[in-house]
Order: C-alpha cells, then structure tokens, then sequence
C-alpha cells in the first residue's frame, strides 16, 4: 500500500498547493487556467485511448458500461457524494465547484493504465516505481485542478485510496485475468471517460461521465469469453 498512501500525500501537498494559489486568481485568469486544463485532459484521454487494441472491445464496453452505470446511477450517487461534502464546507451565499472538483478529479486520477498496473506491481512485487511516478504527475495535475476549481480537489484521495489500495490488495487473485491486451484495452475505454471528461470542463457537453465507470472493467469480463 506505499506506493498508494505516496499517491494520496502527492495529491493532497498538490491541493493544498492549489488552494492557496485559488485565493489569488482573478475570475477571467482562473477560467484561461481552467480552459488549459480541460485541453490537457483531453490530450491525455486521447493518447490513452489509442493504446486500445480492439475497437469492438472499446464500443461493447463503454455500451455496456455506460447501462449498468446508468441502472446503479452512479453519476448521480457520486455527485451527491460531491454536493454532501460541498454543504460541509461551503459558506452560506457563496458559489462552489466542491462537487465538480471532486468529480473530476476522481475520475481523472483513478482512470488510466498507470493505476491498474502500478497497484498490481506495488502488490505483486513490492515494486512501487510506478506509482510513485503517478504520484509525481498527480501532484502537479492536482496543484492545476485546485487552483482552478477549489478544495474539491483533496478529497480525490478517497477514490484513490479505495481504488488502488483494493487492487493492491487482490493484486494476487485479478493478476491471472489482467494480460497485456486487457490492461490496454481497459486504458482505452478508462481514457474515453477522460475524453468526456475533458469535454464537460470545456462546456461543450454534459456527459455523465460516472454512469461509464464500469466500461473500466468490462475487457476483463469480455476476456474471460474469448
């Protein structure tokens, strides 16, 4: 679990980070951060999508996810999630982007190949280099999200923790069904997520992005059939 806690320390030294820069921004600075945020995002979410090996693979499970999200409501469950946490901490009169923050911030950096298979070494072998060069990159991202959008950012860490610590700690009975081919095929459709992702911080859509959360794990179920 190391190379997970690191994860979680990098993220919350990088909000907290952000937050003091947050107090300092202009309004119109902090929409042109903003803004080169949500570009960046989508580079990430396209460069990870194309590490997909089966175009077929990518549909099914971001259909099939995109259902079973949909029926388990998880958009709206982690956004409830987001506004419970934003009413503990936001001041009566004032405007917030708690939940946003926390939203997408979780899905950014729970989402990727990065996460799957540096809980897997850090489980497997002890080896946490992988995850401590996400931690690396967390930081910085996290620094970015809060000096945009505020101290939703920090609580990313919850995901985080919850996602790879359980990874990590069945490192040994998912390894068995987590080849090459599926790890990549689960970046494709994880990085498809980061693509709406981007695009909701662009304001050009309103995907619910959380309702595609289970197309992570459908390659694995579609893996075990062929």
């Amino acid at each position: 679990m190391l190379g997970t806690l690191v994860n979680c320390v990098t993220v919350i030294a990088g909000s907290l980070i952000g937050i003091m820069l947050h107090k300092g921004l202009p309004e119109r600075l902090g929409t042109t951060v903003m803004q080169g945020v949500a570009l960046c995002v989508l580079y990430i979410g396209i460069s990870g999508s194309l590490e997909g090996e089966n175009t077929i693979i990518a549909i099914i499970s971001v259909v099939i996810g995109g259902i079973i999200g949909y029926l388990l409501k998880l958009d709206d469950r982690l956004n409830h999630l987001g506004e419970w946490i934003e009413s503990k901490f936001k001041k009566e009169g004032e405007h917030s982007n708690i939940a946003e923050a926390f939203v997408s911030s979780s899905i950014l950096f729970c989402v990727g190949a990065m996460a799957i298979v540096g809980s897997l070494q850090s489980g497997l072998t002890g080896n946490h280099e992988t995850l401590f060069t996400k931690s690396i990159l967390d930081g910085i991202s996290s620094i970015i999200f809060a000096s945009s959008l505020g101290i939703g950012t920090i609580f990313s860490v919850v995901p985080i923790l919850i996602y790879q610590g359980s990874i990590t700690l069945l490192a040994q009975w998912v390894a068995p069904y987590l080849s090459d081919a599926v790890v990549a095929d689960m970046t494709c459709a994880g990085s498809l997520l980061i693509v709406a992702l981007a695009l909701n911080m662009l304001k050009i859509t309103d995907i619910k992005v959380a309702n595609y959360l289970p197309a992570i794990f459908i390659p694995i179920l579609i893996y075990c059939f062929i």
